[in-house]
């Protein structure tokens, strides 16, 4: 599928088989009760696989977003929630290897299964547009002092470190930017209740308040007002990528729960499958081909990024709108194909079907995304 060498191979059926024992079933019951997953991601940890992408000599994998991309799928196909959950962890941890000087340790405790990342970027003043926060740092006595409201957090209270961006002290344009790496520990942080969305049910995406939390300037994970640049170039590449894994995992998991579906139900009165009939075979065949589109896509993507393609960007930019679509598009097939027993729940692709939605709301949103992607196509300034 994705095209992996041996090595990223033997990585990804290790993922496969720990997503089948220990990830999947807990996947209904964090649906139904909205939990956070943390027996699926404690199974992560203990196979080393929050070090993924951590450098090798932090202790890590040292593996690269091909692999990452095929380990998402593996584990959205079983728990879109689990899943969501590791791609913001691996989001902070790009931010960490790219200044290992000051991260080095919570590289080292994330290899070790010992340190969970998150990214808390959206603010309630700007909204999807996360790349602008409203929040600014103040400088205090050789400090940086951290007020803001952040509105979507995933693993709110759950994460060991946050990636938190702000304006630059004393900066101006929205987006004279900075992240910054604050602790569980810090004083000064709480979590506005729990999360009970329509879809990723256990993703604990959650509002967060930061009052007074001072950090040390060596606490900066981007360069002096360079946040916003990090974002795009560090983060942006694992994010959308990841989402659009995630993306395709569930569709997916979809199209195994309506064919199962489909070829072990039916009329008995008639004595028939309900794979008799066309037109359920129909919705079922497109399901199969969206799926295939979207991982072809993500494949193509993957290829433009590791041959420095001057078309990279756009395609990352396309990759999570892209998915996002191909989610939705064939969850609703799902749901149409598998009727009332879909409706009932008694199939996982009810679930699939709203965690399609939380993919694509979750910021960039879809259409923030095609806007990007038509402007540069125009020749347009994105930002």
């Amino acid at each position: 599928m994705y095209r992996l060498n041996a090595d990223q191979q033997k990585i990804v059926d290790t993922v496969r088989k720990i997503a089948d024992e220990r990830v999947a079933p807990h996947a209904a019951d964090i649906d139904q009760t909205g939990t956070f997953p943390r027996e699926s991601l404690r199974a992560l940890a203990d196979a080393g696989f929050l070090g993924l992408t951590v450098p090798k000599e932090y202790g890590g994998l040292g593996e690269g977003l091909r692999t990452m991309t095929a380990v998402l799928d593996e584990i959205a196909q079983r728990c879109a929630s689990t899943a969501m959950v590791y791609k913001m962890h691996l989001c902070g941890v790009a931010c960490y290897a790219a200044k290992p000087g000051i991260a080095g340790p919570h590289l080292r405790d994330a290899a070790a299964g010992r340190h969970l990342s998150t990214l808390a970027w959206s603010e309630t003043g700007s909204r999807s547009h996360f790349w602008a926060p409203i929040s600014q740092a103040q400088s205090v006595n050789g400090h940086l002092v951290l007020n803001a409201d952040k509105s979507f957090v995933t693993s709110a209270g759950e994460a060991d470190g946050y990636v938190v961006s702000t304006r630059t002290a004393g900066g101006t344009a929205p987006t004279d930017t900075m992240l910054y790496l604050v602790l569980r520990e810090d004083a000064g942080m709480t979590t506005s209740g729990p999360w009970n969305g329509l879809g990723m049910r256990g993703n604990a995406s959650a509002p967060m308040r930061l009052t007074k939390v001072r950090v040390t300037p060596d606490r900066a994970l981007s360069d002096q007002s360079q946040g916003f640049a990090s974002m795009l170039q560090t983060v942006l590449p694992v994010f959308g990528i990841g989402n659009a894994a995630i993306a395709v995992g569930v569709c997916e998991a979809a199209v195994a729960s309506t064919a199962a579906h489909l070829t072990g139900k039916g009329f008995e009165h008639l004595n028939s499958k309900l794979a008799d009939l066309p037109n359920l075979r129909a919705r079922l065949a497109q399901m199969r081909t969206e799926t295939d589109k979207a991982r072809a896509h993500l494949t193509a993507v993957l290829d433009a990024v590791e041959s420095g393609s001057p078309a990279a960007m756009l395609m990352i930019l396309e990759s999570k709108a892209a998915g996002g679509d191909s989610a939705l598009q064939v969850t609703d097939l799902g749901m149409k194909a598998c009727g009332g027993a879909a409706f009932a729940k008694h199939l996982s692709v009810e679930r699939n079907f709203r965690d399609a939605r939380a993919l694509t709301v979750m910021a960039p949103t879809s259409d923030v995304l095609y806007d990007f992607i038509g402007k540069a196509l125009c020749g347009m300034e994105l930002f």
